[in-house]
């Protein structure tokens, strides 16, 4: 896999910013190029906190595995677990160095992976807490457990039905199916669920074996971060939200 777009900023700025919303122009057209834009980000999102060579990561619903090939060219050893077998083949992209399983109930031992990496997949889960405690217990100690998803009240919280699931999840499925003739790809209450801020970071503050390092909205600038600190505000205007864990301990 070769990257192309070198001009996108290792450092959470303006320009990063732009570079990754423009990024959204090519996921439908040019879903390869969309891929290795946002793995390309991912890398060095992942960088800030750790030296990724000869670290073990797991991807959990990584589809075709761009993530994952990007990590193993700086070094990491990089698997993906994707549920979805029709997300492992992206454009003329398909799955390499991993395998089909749920993230709720991961097919890795106890504590041996560095880093548990999951991006835009735990609003797809039923359930979103098992895939999160799954997350951590492959955890070694030290180790980090990365999460970005999509919160329910953000613009793009319906997906393709945004914004109409501000009118309701399956009215929103409903009005889709209506003008394109078919049913949308995610679909409320089967594929797309109701996920908050708030809910995520009550799980994560009560997380005995896992410290917060981290959390702030995933497209915009650092210095956007305070937003995450407003109740309410932050599941509209956060758009994709980021949170860092270190786990502590085994128990």
């Amino acid at each position: 896999m070769s990257v192309h777009n070198r001009q996108l900023s290792a450092k959470r700025n303006i320009g990063r910013s732009v570079s990754l919303l423009k990024a959204f122009r090519y996921e439908g057209s040019n879903p390869e190029q969309f891929g290795i834009i946002m793995a390309q980000d991912t890398v060095n999102r992942l960088s800030e906190y750790l030296d990724l060579s000869d670290k073990i990561v797991v991807d959990v619903g990584g589809g075709s595995g761009y993530v994952g090939e990007l990590l193993r060219q700086v070094g990491a050893s990089a698997y993906t677990v994707e549920y979805d077998e029709n997300e492992m083949v992206l454009g003329e992209h398909s799955f390499t160095g991993g395998v089909r399983g749920d993230g709720r109930y991961l097919p890795i031992r106890d504590s041996i992976v560095d880093v548990s990496y999951s991006s835009n997949v735990l609003e797809h889960v039923e359930g979103p807490a098992l895939m999160l405690e799954e997350m951590a217990r492959v955890l070694r100690p030290g180790g980090l457990l990365y999460l970005g998803f999509t919160n329910w009240l953000s613009p793009w919280g319906g997906h393709e039905t945004s914004p109409y699931h501000y009118l309701g999840g399956s009215w929103s499925a409903r009005r889709y199916e209506r003008k394109y003739g078919r049913a949308p790809k995610n679909l409320f209450g089967l594929s797309l669920f109701k996920l908050h801020i708030s809910d995520v970071l009550k799980w994560a503050k009560s997380a005995k074996s896992l410290d917060i390092q981290a959390v702030f909205p995933r497209y915009y600038p650092k210095w956007t971060n305070f937003v995450v600190k407003i109740p309410l505000i932050r599941e509209v205007i956060t758009w994709n939200l980021v949170i860092v864990l270190k786990k502590t301990s085994n128990v």
